[in-house]
């Protein structure tokens, strides 16, 4: 059987549809799934386990000049590339019209369909061509978690149940682990990242506060990494470790996607706010704290039922510093509740 998932952006989104690749992988063994999504994110899909072809593509950079002569050309190509296959089933995990249009544009084989959402989750963007481009149209329960909602809508239009716990799929070799982190710097093993970066600045979390709790790990012993993507994060993890000191505080260089998770896989864990770099975190099954100013996590958050070694701290303004602290702790040594300090 011939599989094609459409999930194209955003990073924390790609990440949450992963487990969707194994719970396939198991329910029908031979499956051959292939996942269109954009070039940004397939460093992080070709590392993927059960993962047979990504087709690369850049719809959001296409759309800005949608009439260039270069946009024609690799729209072209990327519609030749996707054709290539025909598919018994297209499953689009997205729910936009974006991604019912690159449902729309694949191939099917005889007797293949093209399965959609039928409806908006909470907290979810949706778009109704997806619904009309849909041979099957899937309804889910409204309150449904990100994750859950693309495990559930793949497993019930292919037929199965899934897997019991979600399994992200981004396991690596030894080998492999050794080459990826010869191209960095080498960290130490006990050392935990620090995720300030976001794209949205309400869901920061205060700088002063990431300062005494990378004071805190210090003095427990464990060195810190902050991690950045752009001029402004970079600032800010710089402004971090000189308030920490050097001799235990460590700004990564700018990172490819792929040379990032493989820093973030050698860590002791990752500490940080709602973004896609924290997502990779949960799915590498690193003890995680992820820190939440809105009481979203439900929905994008590790879910506690399933996941063991990660946990959502909620607060409005903000988590305090001793919130975070005791939800570390637990991470780290394998007692895990869930934390909502109001």
């Amino acid at each position: 059987m011939k599989i094609l998932l459409v999930k194209l952006s955003s990073l924390g989104d790609v990440v949450h549809a992963l487990p969707v690749v194994q719970d396939i992988a198991a329910a029908l063994p031979g499956a051959q799934i292939d996942w269109v999504v954009e070039k940004s994110f397939a460093p992080l899909l070709a590392r993927c386990a059960g993962v047979h072809r990504v087709i690369p593509c850049r719809i959001r950079h296409w759309r800005k000049s949608p009439l260039a002569a270069v946009t024609r050309g690799e729209w072209t190509a990327f519609k030749a590339l996707l054709r290539q296959q025909s598919y018994d089933a297209v499953i689009d995990l997205q729910g936009l019209t974006k991604s019912a249009l690159v449902a729309r544009l694949a191939r099917l084989a005889p007797g293949g369909k093209r399965y959609a959402l039928a409806n908006q989750t909470d907290g979810s963007g949706y778009e109704a061509p997806t619904r009309w481009v849909a041979d099957v149209a899937i309804e889910i329960a409204p309150r449904t978690g990100a994750v859950q909602r693309s495990r559930e809508l793949a497993a019930r239009a292919l037929g199965y149940t899934p897997l019991p716990a979600p399994d992200f799929g981004l396991k690596r070799p030894p080998a492999q682990a050794e080459r990826a982190q010869s191209a960095t710097e080498k960290i130490a093993s006990n050392t935990v990242a620090l995720v300030h970066g976001t794209s949205r600045a309400d869901k920061e979390w205060p700088l002063a506060h990431w300062v005494a709790l990378g004071q805190r790990l210090i003095a427990a012993g464990y060195p810190v990494a902050l991690a950045h993507g752009s001029a402004k994060e970079l600032a800010t993890s710089q402004a971090i470790a000189q308030a920490l000191g050097a001799a235990r505080a460590t700004v990564w260089p700018l990172l490819t996607l792929d040379a990032l998770t493989d820093q973030l896989a050698h860590c002791a864990g990752v500490i940080g706010v709602d973004s896609g770099v924290s997502h990779i975190a949960v799915a590498l099954d690193l003890p995680h704290v992820q820190i939440y100013n809105f009481d979203t996590a439900w929905r994008t958050g590790p879910d506690p039922r399933t996941q063991s070694r990660q946990v959502s701290v909620f607060a409005q303004p903000t988590p305090s510093v001793d919130a975070v602290w005791q939800a570390w702790l637990g991470c780290s040594t394998g007692l895990v509740q869930p934390v909502a300090a109001r």
